[in-house]
């Protein structure tokens, strides 16, 4: 890839973020539903692309690049064993805790280098669903039963789902299958513990920097958490660093200039950790720019998935703030057509909650006071368990770049599943619950 052809998709995209970065929300125009889908996108901008998705679009191009595809087969492969991939599939998932579009770039990375079709809806499932922070949340705030319901759902869901993906499309994962065993067993730079290493601690990254308030009330250690998430989050981008230097070979001077740039920044000038991070970030992508080799090629792969995602997920985000609006706001769709229609246990109630659960875009959390405020509205039950399985793992964002890796008969199967599959369970939960 020549650089010098890419500035003008990349300066697009910069154009496009800025734009709704830094517009004072006060300036964005009141055109009903047109202005929500502008808030919302601005609100995902600021929330989610520095912190959620650059990280994720960093480790999906070193998944491609620092992987190897004899590994991806061996625990995810279409021809792996179906305990160990769907296992795999599923911790991995759960341990990232992330929301429905920043999983799409670990998807996508883990799917293109070999990883079978059933494994990887079952990551792509499980990464926002599996929530165990969302989960306790759900559990305090809209009750125990609830709760667990939707913990004991969600794993279900996502070796289910993937598990009828895999028989769906049986005969071309066969085909995979045959490919991928003829393939010859390449060879690897570097053992398999430091590269186990190295994305440990890219994950903790991703992970301690999104690590969401849990709010008044919350257990001591959930609130801890959040209290050292910054502390958290610098000792994992400080072993990451040793980990470049000692074995992926960045030089020693890039790492004391991004280090020094955050203590700078913190300390001398008396920044939020937000922007000291922020800053890191880019000088950390300039300095992966000025490097050579498997370094350069981790950039590169990470570039092609956020030059095919990031557009896909803007157009999604200003759809669906077009029909449903801003969490608190009105779209198209009023909300109260909504309420309306999930009262009750019934089936039609479900199957409506579903749907709109999955076309919305939940962040992290954010389905809880959501829900909260739905069943103080006369929400049945059922329908708030079928939003909870259908909502955190889909939304109109996330379906579009489904689409671009898997096309949409695959894309058009999965979210059937989804959709279906909450829908039962919320009709036998509301019947259980009354």
């Amino acid at each position: 890839m020549n650089w010098r052809t890419e500035w003008r998709p990349l300066a697009l995209i910069a154009l496009v973020f800025s734009a709704l970065y830094f517009l004072p929300a006060g300036l964005l125009p009141d055109w009903g539903a047109a202005g929500e889908a502008l808030k919302l996108a601005q609100w995902y901008a600021r929330e989610h692309v520095l912190t959620c998705l650059i990280p994720a679009f960093l480790i999906a191009g070193a998944i491609a690049v620092f992987v190897s595809k004899a590994s991806v087969m061996r625990y995810l492969g279409a021809g792996a064993g179906k305990a160990v991939a769907y296992s795999v599939a599923a911790v991995s998932g759960s341990i990232l805790a992330v929301c429905s579009c920043t999983v799409l770039p670990l998807f996508a990375g883990i799917y293109r280098m070999g990883a079978g079709l059933g494994p990887a809806c079952a990551f792509l499932y499980s990464g926002p669903a599996i929530n165990v922070l969302a989960i306790i949340l759900t559990a305090r705030v809209l009750g125990a039963q609830l709760g667990v319901a939707r913990a004991v759902g969600a794993v279900v869901f996502s070796v289910v789902i993937g598990l009828a993906m895999h028989l769906i499309f049986r005969r071309e994962e066969q085909a995979k299958a045959a490919a991928q065993a003829a393939l010859p067993q390449p060879e690897t730079a570097r053992p398999l513990w430091q590269t186990a290493l190295y994305f440990a601690a890219m994950v903790a990254v991703l992970v301690f920097v999104n690590w969401a308030d849990p709010g008044a009330g919350a257990a001591q250690f959930w609130a801890a958490m959040f209290s050292y998430k910054w502390l958290l989050t610098a000792i994992a981008a400080a072993a990451l660093g040793i980990i470049l230097l000692l074995w992926f070979g960045l030089k020693w001077w890039k790492i004391l200039l991004i280090a020094g740039h955050t203590v700078m920044l913190l300390y001398v000038i008396g920044t939020s950790p937000y922007l000291a991070f922020v800053a890191a970030e880019l000088i950390f992508v300039v300095a992966l720019l000025r490097s050579g080799g498997e370094l350069r090629e981790w950039l590169r792969e990470s570039w092609t998935l956020t030059r095919q995602i990031m557009p896909l997920l803007f157009i999604g985000v200003l759809a669906a703030g077009l029909l449903l609006g801003q969490p608190g706001g009105r779209g198209l769709i009023p909300p109260e057509w909504i309420a309306t229609c999930v009262g009750g246990n019934g089936l039609g109630a479900n199957l409506f909650a579903a749907v709109v659960g999955a076309l919305m875009y939940f962040a992290t959390l954010t389905e809880v006071p959501i829900l909260e405020g739905l069943l103080a509205n006369g929400m049945g039950q059922g329908p708030a368990l079928a939003l909870l399985l259908a909502g955190p793992a889909l939304s109109l964002p996330n379906m579009l770049v489904i689409a671009g890796v898997l096309g949409w008969k695959k894309t058009g199967v999965f979210v059937a599943l989804v959709v279906t599959m909450a829908t039962i369970s919320g009709l036998i939960y509301g019947s259980i619950i009354g």
